[in-house]
């Protein structure tokens, strides 16, 4: 067994299949130990890149994760555009980012209960493996031998790929969920499901940012949660939207857990990304209790499954009116709030608004990240489709 953990850990196997979808890391770019090697296994010689980005690391920590400063980064050469911007393009579609426009988009045009279980199954997987990357902290694949695409991230600990878990977590919570709800065909749903996490999972390997160990495990972890909570998702839910407790519970227990977010010698946007998906699902859960209470969910009428909607010009227009507006309401508050709650916290502990590493204490990016994005959660599930409703979007 930990033969074949340490075969799948080998930053050389990652390295491997990045050349064989064609990207190659160019030597002389890197100072770091080891050499990178051609498809064949022979080291590369001196080349021009056909496709690069300019600079080389200075340093390379004990974490294998290496800072940009003002040298250069690492040069490499592309050899297939169209798996580059495919994989490129799938690890986008793995980014907190994507998840939070497009969870609302589904509440928006499809059913609300579909968005608030995946927000809940979300948020489970997400923190779980955030946190599991920070206790174990077991390092990114080095460069060289691999070619890494990404570097906000690479402060950042490996195992378990949150990639690959968001991806799987999301694509088969709404697979197990939809036929309750919507009318369609589950073959068609499982091969969506399968595609979409398994490009985002192989996109991890292509920028260079985990080994196959991370992405497996990930996804093992991730099945193995959905599994274990499936039998409680009905019981969770009607607890959520009915009990007096559900938006007390919520708020007190996911900022609790944002607070005791393991504690690091060294900075990473884990703690931050956490508490922002936290706060999110805070936002949401209170948003689709004051729903319940308020009288109307907003989710389909009449028996169930409903069929799916019907594309004409007239439902993509508003479909499309409804993105729009709903994220420009989302973009909008997180402007609004964050700006105010940071002022607020700057004031409060007496930090310099100029100091830009200030927003990284603790004290300051927790309660203004959490209390930014139960903002944007509490404006996604109440006020945006009122707003639909009241504009003639519904």
């Amino acid at each position: 067994m930990q033969e074949l953990m340490a075969y799948l850990q080998d930053p050389e196997l990652v390295a491997r299949f990045q050349r064989k979808c064609g990207l190659y890391l160019v030597e002389g770019s890197n100072p770091g130990p080891g050499r990178s090697r051609s498809a064949n296994g022979a080291p590369i010689t001196q080349e021009k890149p056909r496709g690069q980005l300019q600079g080389s690391w200075d340093r390379q920590d004990s974490n294998s994760n290496y800072e940009y400063k003002d040298c250069k980064k690492p040069q490499y050469e592309v050899r297939n555009r169209l798996l580059h911007f495919l994989f490129l393009f799938s690890a986008a579609l793995g980014h907190e980012v994507f998840y939070i426009t497009c969870l609302p988009c589904i509440h928006w045009n499809l059913d609300p209960f579909l968005c608030r279980r995946l927000v809940n199954m979300w948020t489970l997987v997400m923190y779980v493996g955030q946190v599991m990357k920070d206790l174990l902290k077991l390092p990114r694949p080095p460069s060289p031998p691999v070619v890494k695409l990404e570097t906000r991230v690479d402060a950042e600990y490996g195992l378990p790929s949150t990639h690959a878990m968001a991806a799987t977590a999301i694509s088969f919570t709404l697979l197990l969920s939809a036929p309750s709800r919507v009318q369609f065909c589950f073959q068609t749903g499982l091969l969506i499901a399968a595609t979409f996490s398994s490009l985002v999972s192989l996109s991890r390997l292509y920028t260079g940012m985990h080994s196959v160990l991370d992405v497996v495990c990930g996804i093992l972890i991730t099945v193995v949660l959905i599994l274990l909570t499936y039998p409680f998702w009905e019981s969770f839910d009607s607890f959520q939207l009915t009990s007096p407790l559900s938006p007390i519970i919520a708020l007190s227990l996911l900022l609790f857990l944002s607070y005791t977010y393991p504690e690091l010698d060294h900075y990473t946007t884990t703690r931050g990304d956490t508490t922002t998906i936290l706060g999110a699902c805070a936002g949401c859960s209170v948003g689709y209790w004051a729903n319940v209470q308020l009288g109307d969910t907003f989710e389909p009428r009449g028996p169930l499954p409903v069929p799916l909607p019907t594309v004409t010009a007239l439902s993509v227009a508003r479909g499309a009116g409804r993105s729009l507006v709903g994220v420009v309401a989302l973009v909008g508050t997180r402007q609004i709030v964050k700006k105010l709650s940071l002022e607020a916290l700057y004031s409060w502990y007496n930090a310099p608004k100029t100091d830009k590493n200030a927003r990284r204490r603790k004290e300051i990016e927790v309660p203004s990240k959490f209390v930014t994005y139960t903002a944007v959660g509490l404006v996604n599930s109440i006020l945006v489709n009122r707003v639909f409703a009241l504009i003639g979007l519904l």
